[in-house]
């Protein structure tokens, strides 16, 4: 099975995708509310764009974190995003954003080379 999604292109959507998750409350108007809908994404936001920074990818700059683990740690964290509202009890107040955010960072995760989906012999010398 082929990945959807290179490596390099991945780590275009995680600065991008780091910087929405994390700025959504003010994007999408929903700051206000304060909590675990405005803390959820937030912090798994700017710990999206760290882990970009310290990945293994073609625009890592301290290439550190091995794809696999921070495919597998984008998954858990779109997750998160994806459930906070039902788990939080916040999905009468907000949970679009939510739902299309954490969709966007768990297929992310999920459709990219070395996703935990595909085999380990599939990585290059590189290791991307």
């Amino acid at each position: 099975m082929k990945a959807a999604i290179s490596t390099k292109t991945h780590a275009v959507l995680d600065y991008v995708g780091g910087i929405l998750i994390t700025f959504s409350p003010w994007i999408f108007g929903f700051a206000h509310l304060g909590g675990a809908p405005v803390f959820i994404p937030v912090v798994l936001g700017a710990l999206q764009l760290v882990m970009a920074i310290f990945s293994k990818h073609e625009l890592g700059l301290f290439k550190s974190v091995p794809m696999q683990l921070h495919l597998t740690i984008d998954m858990f964290a779109g997750f998160i995003i994806l459930v906070s509202p039902l788990l939080y009890g916040f999905y009468h107040l907000v949970f679009v954003p939510h739902l299309l955010l954490g969709m966007m960072s768990f297929f992310a995760g999920l459709l990219t080379r070395h996703s935990p989906l595909y085999k380990l012999e599939q990585f290059d010398e590189r290791g991307y």
